[in-house]
């Protein structure tokens, strides 16, 4: 068959084709209509809002949120195109490598806030996180000092710079901003129009699998896709390899003890096992608790993921064990799950996923412990056991520290497990004491 070429378009009608095929992918970039947004209040409550064609005055809230005095700016980091988790890891990377370029330098002046972008579908893979920025002083240098640094984005699907304006009608705007060469040019511009606050938190459709993870493949795939970056994720990996996919729990019951910080949970668990003669096991396990400070700095995403293999590898260990034994875990998938609910739904405990939700279900592939219980202790007597510890802390311990919502929504997600459900235990008087209210706990429930 002959080959009949076309003749070659004019040369203005070729560049012309290329600036307005940029101009289009400028604009499906991150900020782009008809996505939704949700910011978080000081108050800890959502305000939601989407970009529109037409002309209307936004929620009062948001309006004082991102109008003057100051100025207002905000970014979304996009997933960049293709199938599995290695889209979510990249740009969860990304996310956590521009937070801590905002907390450095002259954009510390910026007030942070959290924002996400999503769909109005809310399906699953559209959740973008972001940021909110507000420079209360409207320094000139602010634009060009973010536009310079999402253009030092090595990812293919970089973010970019949204800035909210008020005009004289008292209208709020988002104008769309890109550097190309050493100018700032404008791509977009919507207007700000209040939405109506989703059902269900818009990450919901997200966290499965990206936080949460179901099963034991899952986290998997999220720690193959960081081998190239994090070589003990490799290690990591070998070690679940070796592990049985097909495991029983033995004749002897397994107990795993969950709780907060300066609730006793170490003390607990070690006499609870003497009491027993059981074998105490802690999950993540030893033979990967030595990298838990490097996955500590990592995204949630990457963080969570090796995690969720700490407790199959723990679960291969507890077969084996509670053949022989009664088995003692300090710390277990509930404890995993929780913290990563708590962290990655924004606002306050009214936006938490409602009880029932599948979120909150023990994974189908890990073994099972026969009963779960959560020591937790009264305010004031946590205040008091937390002071002149001394003690190293992970960063969700120091915000479990720090910020009491947090705690709340820590609190309120372990009572929320179910399959086993959490049995709560007050911690709060003396080590005898709850030892015996969980030892006679273990025996009233057929244990």
């Amino acid at each position: 068959m002959a080959l009949v070429s076309l003749p070659r378009a004019p040369l203005w009608l070729q560049r012309l084709s290329r600036r307005l095929c940029a101009r289009l992918q400028a604009c499906t970039g991150t900020m782009v209509r008809p996505r939704r947004f949700a910011v978080e209040m000081p108050d800890c409550s959502l305000t939601h809002f989407v970009l529109g064609d037409k002309a209307g005055h936004p929620d009062p809230r948001l309006a004082a949120l991102l109008g003057p005095p100051g100025r207002s700016y905000a970014l979304c980091v996009s997933l960049a195109p293709g199938k599995g988790c290695g889209p979510r890891v990249q740009a969860a990377r990304m996310h956590q490598r521009l937070l801590l370029q905002l907390r450095r330098g002259p954009l510390q002046r910026c007030q942070l806030s959290k924002l996400l972008g999503y769909g109005p579908g809310d399906q699953d893979g559209e959740a973008q996180h972001g940021f909110l920025l507000r420079d209360p002083c409207d320094h000139p240098d602010t634009r060009n000092t973010l536009l310079k640094l999402l253009g030092s984005c090595q990812e293919a699907a970089h973010p970019q710079l949204a800035e909210f304006q008020v005009d004289s009608q008292g209208l709020l705007w988002q104008r769309l901003w890109e550097l190309q060469g050493d100018r700032q040019v404008q791509v977009d511009c919507a207007c700000v129009l209040p939405a109506l606050e989703p059902q269900l938190h818009p990450l919901l459709p997200d966290l499965l699998n990206s936080a949460v993870f179901q099963d034991r493949d899952a986290a998997r795939a999220v720690l193959e896709e960081c081998t190239s970056f994090i070589p003990e994720a490799r290690a990591v990996l070998d070690l679940v390899d070796q592990c049985p996919r097909e495991i029983q729990k033995g004749k002897f019951q397994v107990i795993a003890i969950e709780g907060l910080d300066a609730t006793g949970k170490s003390t607990v668990t070690q006499s609870v096992s003497q009491s027993l003669n059981a074998v105490l096991l802690q999950s993540p396990p030893p033979c990967i608790g030595r990298w838990r400070k490097i996955f500590d700095e990592e995204p949630t995403i990457i963080r969570r993921a090796f995690y969720s293999l700490g407790n199959y590898l723990v679960a291969s260990e507890i077969a084996k064990e509670s053949a022989m034994s009664p088995v003692i875990v300090d710390r277990y998938w509930h404890s995993t799950a929780t913290y990563a609910i708590a962290t990655e739904v924004s606002g306050g405990l009214q936006y938490l996923p409602p009880a029932h939700h599948p979120v909150y279900q023990w994974p189908g592939d890990l073994l099972k412990p026969d009963l779960v219980l959560l020591l937790t202790v009264n305010p004031e007597e946590r205040v008091r056991r937390l002071q002149g510890r001394g003690l190293e802390k992970t960063k969700e311990e120091a915000e479990l520290e720090a910020n009491n919502v947090f705690r709340q929504k820590v609190e309120m997600t372990y009572q929320r497990m179910e399959n086993p459900s959490c049995h709560l235990v007050d911690a709060s008087p003396s080590r005898e004491t709850v030892l015996q209210k969980v030892l006679q706990l273990i025996q009233s429930t057929g244990h």
